[in-house]
This record gives C-alpha cells, structure tokens and sequence, in this order.
C-alpha cells in the first residue's frame, strides 16, 4: 500500500505541476471548457476510481483471510485474549491455559481470537501475521490469524490506551504442529 501511495502521489504532483506552469495558450471559452472537464473526469473520477479498483482487487482477498468464516476442510484453533491496563491475558478453552503477555499458536493452521477488553479500548495488532482488530470492553469480537511458518512475532496495542500503553506489547511463538501439541500437553500438565 506504501508503494501503491507513493505512485499515486508522485501522480497528482505532476499533474499538479504540469498545470501550475502549462501554457494556457490562445484557446478560446469552448476549448478551455473542454480542457478543464478532461482534467476534472480525469483528475476527479478515472484517477481515484482506478486507484480504488487497484486497492481492493489486493485488499479483498487478503481481508476475506481474516474473518472467521466457516472453513471447509479443517477446524479453526480458538485461542481467548482479554486486554487489561497494561497487559494481555491468553486463555485457552477446554484447558486450564492462563498466559500472560505470550500468545502460543500452531503454524498453518487458521486462528480464531476471541477478544475483548477488561477496561478501556484496546486494538489487538500483530503487524506481520496480519490486520488489527478493536478490544471492546463487553463485546467479543473475533480476528482470524495464519502465521505461515514458526517463529517468533511481536505484538502490540495499536489503540492509545493509557500512560503505559507503549509498553503493552506482547510476543506470539508460532510451531509447527507436533511443537504447538507438545507444548499444550506440556503446559497443562504443569497446572
């Protein structure tokens, strides 16, 4: 999208350029009138439509990743997260899985949180596995997540929150599948 804005902005600079020192000419009134509608359809309508059209022909599939639409071949992993002044709690379902401040989920495999806020509004963002979602204090709403590969992945508010804010950040380990079963096993028998 950054490089999308900087192509459409170096666009309109021209554009803008080009009319600030073009030549007006000796053009009579219907000829001006003429140019001046080619520059408002172009400039006011074909330029942002195609711009919008380009966005969204990206944006659609990659935003449909994210809702928790029903899957068809496999079962989505529900993992809970409720944000607090300045800090997040995991929870598990049909485990006994209480985690502060980390966040433990399978590789490829989708993802649903449930989240919601104990306080204030929170945003729940982990920038490189995808879109943010607002945590709403009394209202659960649900984000699907995919980390394509294991590893470690920051996380953070991106709703300002409070004094501490810039420190409510938290870290998402992602395994593979036999590690993210391990690790559940594990973590439930040590409560």
């Amino acid at each position: 999208m950054f490089a999308f804005a900087l192509v459409v902005a170096a666009a309109v600079i021209a554009l803008w350029l080009y009319a600030l020192y073009r030549d007006p000419g000796s053009a009579n009134d219907k000829e001006n009138r003429k140019i001046h509608r080619r520059w408002i359809v172009g400039g006011g309508l074909v330029l942002p439509l195609s711009a919008i059209s380009v966005l969204l022909f990206f944006g659609i599939p990659i935003g449909h990743k994210m809702l928790p639409l029903p899957l068809a071949d496999e079962e989505a992993v529900r993992i809970e997260v409720i944000g607090h002044q300045w800090w997040w709690e995991v929870n598990y379902p049909d485990t006994n899985i209480s985690l502060r401040d980390t966040l433990h989920m399978p590789a490829g495999v989708p993802v649903d949180l449930h989240v919601t806020s104990a306080d204030v509004i929170h945003s729940f963002w982990v920038p490189r596995l995808g879109g943010k979602i607002d945590m709403i204090p009394g209202h659960t709403n649900v984000l699907r997540l995919r980390a394509d590969k294991p590893g470690t992945y920051r996380g953070l508010c991106a709703e300002f929150c409070g004094l501490v804010h810039a420190g409510m950040v938290f870290t998402v380990e992602a395994h593979d599948r036999e590690g993210f079963e391990k690790w559940l096993q594990e973590a439930q028998d040590d409560d």
